[in-house]
């Protein structure tokens, strides 16, 4: 792709979160040690994947919001990105893009801005309107009044402008594991899914793919 930004795209599917975040690791590095040495062209990846049952706990989060420390299936693992804890799990898609945002051209504030418009425009296709909330990051419905419903949640880590993490759009999990936790460390806020909102079942591969060909075009990756 021309200006540097060739990307690959990693559909990896269902898999524990420990396996996914040292393939992350391992391209994060890889194109860190390359841009060291100059290599202006590194490629770049964006990774999905839905994981099974896990709680992670960002670098500045509070093991307090924590309400249920041991769950049945439920990981909890500790991790390097910003922000609180949060809930991932089957049915939730999850996009960790790694990428060199000097390539793209972009602030930390304006890669986040597209991450959660990639969300947001893929909810219009669905006739869904959503938006951001400004003292938080992710996405929500109902965004302009006092009973806001996350939809999205935003955690990303950034060394050199190189970007690991990502954002957690839920489609179809089963809300109910959100109530093991205070999501993100907000207080007070519903946690909501496509599906539920849709008030009907839905096909989630046909909704990841609606939502790769938007980041696809946000990106201008096509």
């Amino acid at each position: 792709m021309e200006g540097g930004k060739e990307i690959i795209f990693k559909p990896l599917g269902l898999k524990n979160y420990q396996e996914v975040w040292d393939i992350q690791k391992n391209l994060f590095n890889e194109k860190l040690q390359a841009k060291l040495k100059g290599n202006k062209n590194h490629i770049n990846y964006l990774i999905t994947c839905e994981h099974n049952h896990v709680l992670t706990l960002g670098k500045s989060g509070n093991e307090s919001n924590i309400q249920v420390p041991e769950f049945p299936g439920v990981e909890y693992v500790k991790i390097d990105r910003g922000g609180d804890v949060t809930y991932h799990g089957p049915g939730q898609l999850v996009v960790y893009p790694i990428l060199d945002l000097e390539q793209f051209g972009m602030s930390l504030r304006e890669y986040i801005y597209k991450l959660e418009q990639a969300v947001i425009d893929t909810l219009i296709f669905y006739g869904i309107k959503s938006g951001r909330i400004k003292e938080f990051t992710g996405v929500w419905i109902n965004n302009d009044t006092n009973k806001p419903k996350k939809i999205a949640a935003i955690g990303v880590k950034s060394s050199r402008h190189i970007t690991m993490h990502g954002l957690a759009f839920n489609i179809k999990p089963d809300l109910k594991y959100f109530d093991l936790i205070i999501p993100c460390g907000i207080v007070g806020k519903e946690v909501t899914s496509l599906e539920k909102e849709l008030a009907k079942d839905i096909d989630y591969e046909v909704v990841n793919q609606k939502f790769i060909s938007i980041i696809f075009k946000l990106f201008q990756l096509n």
